[in-house]
């Protein structure tokens, strides 16, 4: 079925009357809204129990504004205190020059600023009502809010990004949250949960738009031009590379934020967590109004790692040190150990292994050090959970970031006690879902086990805390859900490989290609689960791996 048109912003209406003519509606809530009553007795879920009201009130679909609280903070207001971009609350409502949701929040549902900062059904609520502002300027009729797929620009918009490949990067993690499910324990022990669902996202203007994290297109080169003047850097689709570390991506930081040169050879590498997300991190770099900005920054749920200054120029982030260091932020928050996954630590290890080498830094922690040992500085990153004598055993061991093996001939039923590469399999998969297993050390704890039971109530399968068949093929299957058939090849079709191996009980050779065998057990899974026995893995096939059918 064709996808209905993007809606465009209404003929002469500008910003300011929208976000006026919201305000009014928020002030008056739609037909069908539950306003807060205020003689409930407290309840047992406040967040749950926000985030649904807010969406009510709204017309905010409430599974996408909680993957874009999840996305922005896990549900973790941080009492109240600020991140690197000044933003506030689990929904990040931002107070900086070039982002002032808190302000348009406040505008529009004339809730105090303080209350929107510090208390989180507030700050729920103003989030919900800014995306419905851009939702309304996008004109997106009842039907329409209806689909979390229509308020993809929205979204992209709320993310503050000032370059569209990372305002894409931005609502693309969202909209991967949403397809992939998950579930966030609030630091008040409430456990917030979205499930996995179909999404096609409609992109709009975005569509066009290569993200900061899509591959690079044939014929890509490294990004290596000298910065010529003081003006902000064009999008450059296809500068997609880093000049300095391969494997990573290449988003330039705007060049008021950093020096051209250096005054001193390299002797340090400083490691930062960001206070806030990988692209809102980025995003932030690339306003001229941080005048701060760091060599690299590496994702928290999969390693993905961006350079933002060329490591031959000073970029602003550790005051004294910058002349003589290179800069690593890490997606997360210091008081949240959630953040720190095995993936991060693993792919940063390998980042300044290589710094390690190039520059002939000795690897010791008198040279490895936090922002909070440089002289000079008052941060406390990258804080107490951060695990120091893990990071540096994996900086020292080039070998510790060979990839975790999750192919087999068969998958083996795994309980507490469990140890081996199977184990370290399964730890792998739930980190990079989302779940916390801890190190991926092969040996099945008391942490993975929580953390297999806390997947499995989130893929609705008895949270027994055991990895048979059904958890291994919701596991093995997690992620995008793209039409595949004969012919088809890549990635997708190996994780659907896996699947199909845990589902059947039988061997299906995983070698990325989508020839006859694989069709052939294709079939026999879907004739086994009641669903269209045509071969071809659509939305229906991927909703029965996923759910552990």
């Amino acid at each position: 079925m064709p996808r209905r048109p993007t809606a465009r912003r209404r003929p002469g209406a500008p910003a300011l009357a929208a976000l006026a003519t919201a305000a009014l509606l928020a002030a008056a809530p739609p037909a069908g809204a539950a306003p807060a009553d205020p003689a409930d007795p407290a309840p047992r879920a406040p967040v749950g129990r926000a985030f649904d009201r807010a969406a009510e009130e709204y017309q905010v679909p409430r599974d996408l504004l909680v993957a874009v609280g999840y996305g922005e903070t896990r549900l973790d207001g941080h009492r109240g205190e600020p991140s690197h971009a000044n933003g506030y609350g689990v929904m990040h409502l931002t107070d900086n020059p070039a982002h002032r949701t808190l302000a348009e929040a406040a505008a529009l549902t004339g809730e105090p600023e303080a209350e929107l900062r510090e208390d989180t059904a507030a700050n729920v609520r103003g989030a919900a009502a800014v995306l419905r502002s851009y939702a309304d300027e996008l004109d997106l009729d009842v039907a329409e809010r209806r689909d979390a797929d229509a308020w993809y620009p929205a979204v992209a918009r709320y993310g503050g990004a000032s370059d569209p490949g990372t305002a894409r990067l931005y609502a693309d993690t969202v909209y991967e949250f949403l397809s992939a499910g998950f579930s966030a324990l609030t630091p008040e022990g409430e456990r917030v949960t979205v499930g996995p669902r179909e999404t096609e996202p409609e992109r709009g203007r975005y569509a066009a738009v290569r993200s900061a994290a899509d591959p690079a297109p044939p014929g890509a080169r490294p990004a290596d031009t000298p910065r010529a003047s003081r003006t902000p850097n064009t999008p450059d689709t296809t500068a997609l590379l880093s000049a300095d570390y391969p494997p990573a991506r290449w988003a330039a930081a705007h060049p008021d934020n950093y020096a051209a040169g250096r005054s001193a050879p390299i002797t340090h590498v400083v490691v930062h967590v960001t206070q806030g997300t990988y692209a809102g991190t980025i995003s932030w770099f690339q306003d001229p109004a941080a005048e701060v900005s760091a060599h690299y920054v590496v994702r928290s749920s999969d390693g993905e790692v961006t350079q933002t200054v060329r490591d031959r120029d000073t970029a602003w982030h550790a005051r004294s040190g910058n002349p003589y260091s290179i800069g690593i932020e890490h997606e997360g928050y210091v008081d949240d150990p959630a953040w720190f996954t095995d993936a991060m630590y693993r792919s940063s290890a390998a980042l300044t292994r290589h710094l390690t080498d190039r520059y002939d830094i000795p690897r010791d922690r008198t040279h490895i050090v936090g922002h909070h040992e440089v002289p000079g500085n008052t941060h406390t990153d990258p804080g107490p959970n951060w695990d120091w004598n893990r990071y540096m055993r994996l900086v020292r061991d080039d070998g510790a970031a060979a990839p975790v093996r999750l192919s087999f001939r068969s998958y083996d039923t795994l309980r507490s006690g469990s140890t081996g590469e199977q184990v370290r399999a399964a730890q792998q998969l739930l980190n990079d879902h989302g779940f916390d297993a801890g190190e991926v050390d092969g040996v099945f704890g008391p942490v993975t086990a929580a953390a297999v039971r806390a997947f499995q109530d989130n893929r609705g399968l008895a949270a027994d805390g055991v990895v048979g068949s059904r958890t291994w093929t919701a596991l093995l299957s997690a992620g995008t859900t793209p039409a595949l058939r004969q012919g088809a090849s890549g990635p997708a079709v190996e994780r659907l490989q896996r699947a199909l191996t845990a589902a059947l009980g039988r061997t299906v050779d995983i070698d990325g290609a989508f020839g006859p065998l694989t069709e052939a057990a294709v079939r026999d899974y879907q004739r086994g689960r009641g669903l269209v026995t045509d071969g071809v893995v659509g939305s229906r096939t991927w909703e029965a791996l996923q759910t552990g059918r």
